[in-house]
């Protein structure tokens, strides 16, 4: 008789399910600046906000006593052609034992079965970190460099351009210290601009407005010079502008 598996994975749909906090404790427990997540009572909200224009899913793993051990909450956007994974969270107890590899297979069958090309992600690099905060990642017991080799297993690409969230930095202003990843659906080196801008318009859109958000997207093309596509680079690397900063 086959073993039953290790846990099994769920679609969280009910505003009320006890899986939406137990992934916010979880979420908590796996990054060091928690307050630059969203925050676990904003989780019913999204999940009940449907459109054309956007679907927002969580995605739980649990093990065999229902405890929840990982999730991802991640964005459907069919116009754009794209999602937007928010966040991914394995438990400390539970990883090595395949649950983000099952999460993110899932979350890309999802979009594949409406017809998206790929998921788009952001991440920290440990290049961009002051020491102060890698001394803070140090004292959670995180390693940017680990999680960066981690999502490049998961599949996901650096996206060559100088990308950063239009809010959340210093006074309010643009968080700088991300990079933008992607996980295409096939195999490429490159990703079109403009599928990077239609993604990003519709995922900051709730947040920004329309104006704003078109404004950031328009904003992110010129950044990047245009390019009709853009280089995808090793999920452990930051991307060039970057680097060719730090040499100066």
């Amino acid at each position: 008789m086959p073993a039953s598996p290790a846990f099994t994975l769920r679609r969280v749909t009910a505003p009320a399910d006890p899986a939406l906090a137990a992934f916010g404790r979880v979420q908590a427990a796996s990054y060091s600046a928690p307050e630059q997540l969203i925050p676990p009572q904003a989780f019913a909200p999204l999940l009940s906000r449907r459109s054309p224009e956007r679907e927002d899913r969580l995605l739980v793993a649990e093990d065999a006593q229902g405890e929840v051990i990982g999730g991802t909450l991640y964005a459907l956007l069919p116009e754009a052609g794209a999602g937007f994974n928010s966040f991914m969270a394995v438990s400390e107890s539970a990883r090595g034992s395949g649950v983000a590899r099952a999460l993110q297979r899932r979350t890309l069958a999802d979009l594949r079965a409406v017809g998206l090309a790929g998921m788009f992600a952001d991440s920290v690099h440990p290049s961009r970190q002051s020491p102060e905060e890698r001394e803070a990642e140090a004292r959670f017991g995180t390693d940017p460099a680990l999680r960066r080799q981690k999502l490049h297993a998961l599949g996901l690409r650096t996206v060559d351009l100088p990308y950063w969230q239009p809010v959340g930095g210093p006074d309010g202003g643009p968080l700088k210290d991300l990079d933008l990843l992607y996980a295409p659906q096939d195999a490429a080196d490159t990703v079109p601009l403009a599928l990077v801008t239609a993604t990003l318009h519709a995922y900051w859109r709730p947040w920004l407005g329309e104006k704003r958000a078109a404004q950031e997207a328009r904003a992110l093309a010129e950044r990047a010079g245009h390019l009709e596509a853009v280089p995808l680079l090793p999920g452990t690397e930051t991307p060039g502008y970057w680097r060719q900063f730090q040499a100066q």
